[in-house]
């Protein structure tokens, strides 16, 4: 009887860590691709890169952490599909820590501009968002293909 529910339950557990295992590196495999991306379209020189690369990384890992904390806000709250079970407090509330996350976003950016102005160029700064949302746009694409095909 036990042997019922334990077989399933390690079946389920061995499943899930082989998802997450092969999510975890496709999102190594991207974050490399982007990686090597950035350099070619800003031309980075080797001492550009050293200095450059560190600032990216910290204000990628800030930026990805602050947008799963908006993301969390808004899950924590209610279930797909319960908005209209939101008393209009609840929703002010929310409203107001997803501005304050948006903020937050807005605020890192700046201090992020302001920390690669020290480093490279400000038309090596355009190209990098330039080259953030080609990267983003072809990325999207080709997942948009392998599910059509």
């Amino acid at each position: 009887m036990k042997t019922k529910i334990i077989y399933p339950i390690v079946f389920l557990l061995i499943s899930s860590l082989s998802f997450s295992q092969g999510f975890k590196e496709k999102k190594e495999k991207v974050k490399a691709l982007k990686v090597a991306y950035i350099t070619e379209q800003l031309d980075l020189t080797t001492e550009e890169a050293q200095k450059f690369w560190p600032i990216y990384n910290a204000f990628d890992d800030k930026q990805s952490e602050l947008r799963h904390e908006k993301m969390r806000a808004i899950l924590d709250r209610f279930e797909p599909g319960n908005v209209e079970k939101l008393s209009e407090k609840d929703a002010s509330t929310l409203l107001t820590q997803m501005e304050s996350v948006e903020e937050s976003l807005f605020a890192l950016r700046k201090k992020f501009i302001k920390d690669l102005q020290g480093v490279i160029s400000a038309k090596k700064i355009i190209k990098l968002k330039k080259a953030e949302e080609d990267f983003n746009r072809t990325l999207l694409r080709q997942i948009k293909e392998r599910r059509k095909g």
